[in-house]
């Protein structure tokens, strides 16, 4: 659906003339489409920064546990005291350059630790999983609550909002090659996925958490330097998300300009909000659902499609036209019932706890499996 979706939208930017997300729903909806996609382009990389901070306050804290001489009450142990550290260091710093394209060689970083992490995931899962009790009905294969699910893979797989950015810089531009570009790229980002999610679960089975690495035992040495390339990743990660709020914030309230001074002025309230938000509230997994049925399921599901209804000229019963129908009423009903379940059946979160079965008395892996 994903990458259908993604075709339809460059299908519609050339039905309407277009070559921005934006100036397509304008010129379809007006001026309150405009503002719903610019309120929605701007709350699913917001909510995405939140969580980054989340990530890094979970993560870090662990690896430094792992220093020798810092102890329970160090302040490197502390969660806030984390989030404000890389904060001022590194996330900030690095969101206040004006050119995107500077980020090139951070992206080609996080890409490599990303393949790094999934390489200690499947280790892990080889190693750890025969130790780890399963949950009850561990493979059924869907619950009653699956629909929060679909949020949580719209948020992975978004990547609408620069759809036409990456379709201009292609060296010949046409529909042709944009579905070749396409193909490849969302069926490599499905078997990184898969492979992340099939062995996190089987692993953990239930006890699986939002953030994979809260499962893993403080411990564990292979897990510890993971959570290292995780941070590290989520940290270079959150200025690119902070790129497109501001660039939001730009073009509805500035026409598109901002002064040096302005710059740094807005550049500091979103990441100040948004590491105020994190330091207050410290659960991923709910987190990360919201942001899928709420911001990332319009935009990936439901506005290319309804535009490109609005703009072809085919007839109704044209095969795009059809599955574009098929796409809107699933986002439609991927965005209600998911609302509604997330706020009914929030995720359980155990934030900073040490699993039950990291404990020798409860399983007994740690002397033969993890490293002492």
């Amino acid at each position: 659906l994903t990458d259908y979706s993604i075709i339809l939208l460059i299908k519609g930017g050339n039905l309407s003339s277009t070559n921005t997300y934006q100036d397509l729903v304008r010129k379809t909806y007006g001026l309150v489409g405009y503002l719903i996609l610019s309120a929605l382009q701007f709350l699913y990389p917001f909510i995405a920064m939140i969580s980054y901070n989340i990530i890094t306050g979970d993560t870090l804290t662990k690896v430094f546990q792992r220093i020798p001489g810092v102890g329970p009450d160090s302040m490197l142990t502390d969660r806030h005291f984390i989030i404000l550290l890389t904060t001022i260091i590194f996330t900030l710093p690095i969101s206040l350059y004006r050119d995107i394209a500077k980020l090139g060689k951070v992206s080609l970083i996080s890409l490599i630790l990303t393949i790094v992490i999934l390489i200690i995931v499947m280790v892990r899962t080889v190693t750890l999983s025969p130790q780890v009790p399963k949950s009850e009905n561990a493979w059924i294969f869907a619950k009653s609550n699956a629909v929060q699910a679909v949020g949580v893979m719209s948020f992975a797989f978004i990547c609408n909002h620069n759809s036409f950015l990456i379709y201009g810089s292609l060296e010949e531009p046409t529909l042709q090659n944009w579905s070749r570009v396409t193909h490849v790229s969302v069926s490599l980002a499905v078997v990184i996925s898969v492979v992340f999610a099939a062995c996190g679960y089987i692993t953990f089975t239930g006890y699986t958490e939002g953030d994979i690495f809260e499962n893993y035992c403080r411990g564990d040495n292979l897990a510890t330097f993971g959570r290292f390339c995780y941070g590290v990743t989520v940290i270079l990660t959150f200025p690119l998300e902070c790129f497109v709020t501001r660039e939001v914030v730009a073009n509805v309230f500035f026409h598109g300009n901002l002064s040096t001074v302005f710059h740094i002025v807005v550049t500091v309230v979103i990441i100040a909000v948004a590491t105020g938000v994190s330091l207050v509230y410290d659960c991923l997994g709910i987190v990360l659902e919201l942001n899928g049925v709420l911001s990332a399921t319009p935009l990936v599901f439901i506005i290319p499609t309804a535009c490109y209804l609005r703009l072809s000229k085919e007839r109704w019963n044209h095969s795009d036209n059809l599955i574009s129908c098929l796409i809107l009423a699933v986002g439609v009903l991927v965005m209600t019932v998911g609302f509604a379940l997330t706020i009914m059946y929030p995720q359980e979160c155990s934030h900073g706890k040490e699993m039950f079965y990291c404990f020798p008395s409860n399983v007994s892996f740690q002397n033969s499996t993890l490293p002492p």
